[in-house]
C-alpha cells in the first residue's frame, strides 16, 4: 500500500526507514579521513589493530587487521532481552552459547532483582563502530540470504583505510537491502528464516530481525556522529 507515494506496509515502512538512516548516514561520513578514523578519545579505547597488536583477548578478523573483543559477558543493559528470551521459551543453554556464557552467568542474570549497575562499556573508534556494523550485516547477510556456513568472524577484512572501508561497508549493507526487498509476507514471519548464530535471529520473525538491523545501523551511526563532532572540536577550549 502506498499513500502519497510512501509505502504503509510493513516492509515498506521498514525499508523507508533504512533507506533515511542510509542516506543521512552517508552524508555525516563525506570526508572521513584515515586520522579522525582510527582517532582513539580516550586511553584504552577499543579499536581496529594490527594483529600482533590487539590489546584485547577476544579480537577477531581474517586478515592483518582484527577488531577489539573483550572477554564474554552479558551487559547490564541485555538483561531484560535474557529475560524476555527465556519467557519465550529459549533455554537458559542456548543463551548461554549465544552470548559465549556459562548457564551460571545465565541463570545468574535471571535470578536478578532491584537496581542494575551501569556497565562498564569501552569507549570505541569509529573504526570499531563500523567495523562491528560491517561484521553484522555481512553475517546476517551470509546466514539469511547466502550459504549459511561462513564463520561470521571471518567475513569481514578490516582495514585501516577509511575511504576502503566505507566503500566495502555502503555495498554491503546495499546488498542486504537489495536482499531484504524481496522478502514475502510470510517469509516475514518465518520464525528462523536467517539463521546467524551470534544472537536471537533463528529463534525470531524475520520481520524481528530486519527491525533490529535498522536499528543497529541507526544507533551506531548516531554514535560515529557524535564522534565526528567530538573530533573536529577536540583543539578547542571554553573561555
Amino acid at each position: 500500500m502506498e499513500t502519497d507515494g510512501a509505502r504503509t506496509d510493513r516492509l515498506g515502512l521498514l525499508l523507508d526507514q533504512f533507506d533515511k538512516a542510509r542516506e543521512m548516514a552517508q552524508v555525516r561520513l563525506t570526508g572521513l579521513g584515515d586520522e579522525e578514523y582510527l582517532w582513539e578519545p580516550v586511553a584504552n579505547s577499543w579499536s581496529i589493530r594490527r594483529r600482533g597488536e590487539a590489546v584485547t583477548p577476544r579480537a577477531y578478523g581474517p586478515g592483518e587487521w582484527v577488531i577489539d573483543k573483550g572477554a564474554p559477558d552479558i551487559p547490564a543493559n541485555e538483561y531484560a532481552e535474557i529475560a524476555r528470551q527465556a519467557a519465550g521459551g529459549m533455554t537458559v543453554a542456548k543463551i548461554a552459547d549465544d552470548w559465549s556464557v556459562s548457564v551460571e552467568r545465565v541463570e545468574q542474570v535471571l535470578a536478578h532483582t532491584g537496581e542494575l549497575e551501569p556497565d562498564d562499556t569501552p569507549i570505541t573508534t569509529i573504526a570499531w563502530r563500523l567495523g562491528h556494523l560491517h561484521s553484522c550485516f555481512a553475517g546476517q547477510w551470509e546466514w539469511t540470504f547466502g550459504e549459511r556456513r561462513q564463520e561470521p568472524k571471518l567475513l569481514v577484512d578490516f582495514t585501516p583505510s577509511a575511504d576502503l572501508a566505507l566503500e566495502r561497508f555502503w555495498k554491503l549493507i546495499d546488498r542486504w537491502r537489495e536482499s531484504v526487498a524481496t522478502v514475502t509476507e510470510e517469509q516475514l514471519d518465518t520464525v528462523g528464516f536467517s539463521q546467524y548464530p551470534y544472537g536471537s535471529d533463528p529463534d525470531d520473525p524475520f520481520i524481528t530481525v530486519v527491525a533490529g538491523a535498522n536499528l543497529e545501523l541507526i544507533h551506531h551511526m548516531a554514535e560515529i556522529a557524535l564522534l565526528r563532532d567530538l573530533w573536529r572540536a577536540r583543539f578547542t577550549t571554553s573561555g
